[in-house]
């Protein structure tokens, strides 16, 4: 199964720390999208109990990733990394898909793939 998601060292680490600091470091990180935010389509990343039966599982740098096969579509490509600024860190998404994106940065569409926007 090729990697749909990829994440860098930086946001690998940021990831492990707080499933440790949360206490649940042997669940899944979920990776995937929501119609919803200005543009149409909003991910989403969080921890994972089950895998799905929709859902395609992929291992990096111990970490198990999940994606569902909808995300897949809109996902293949993307970059996701951790940057520390002044202001604290956060995680930067990088889909090469999005053709399209609302100005935070959360919220984008694709050339297939609209969503469902709404008022900002």
């Amino acid at each position: 199964m090729e990697q749909i998601v990829i994440l860098t060292e930086k946001a690998a680490e940021q990831v492990k720390q707080m499933m440790k600091e949360s206490g649940e470091e042997n669940v899944y990180f979920r990776v995937g999208v929501y119609g919803g935010g200005c543009s149409g389509l909003s991910y989403a990343m969080g921890f994972e109990h089950q895998k799905r039966e929709e859902d395609y599982e992929f291992e990096q740098d111990g970490l198990r990733i999940l994606v569902d096969k909808e995300s897949a579509l809109v996902l293949k490509g993307t970059t996701i990394d951790y940057e520390q600024g002044a202001m604290g860190g956060g995680f930067t998404i990088h889909n090469p898909n999005a053709i399209a994106s609302c100005g935070c940065g959360s919220s984008f569409r694709t050339a297939t793939h609209a969503g469902t926007p709404e008022e900002c």
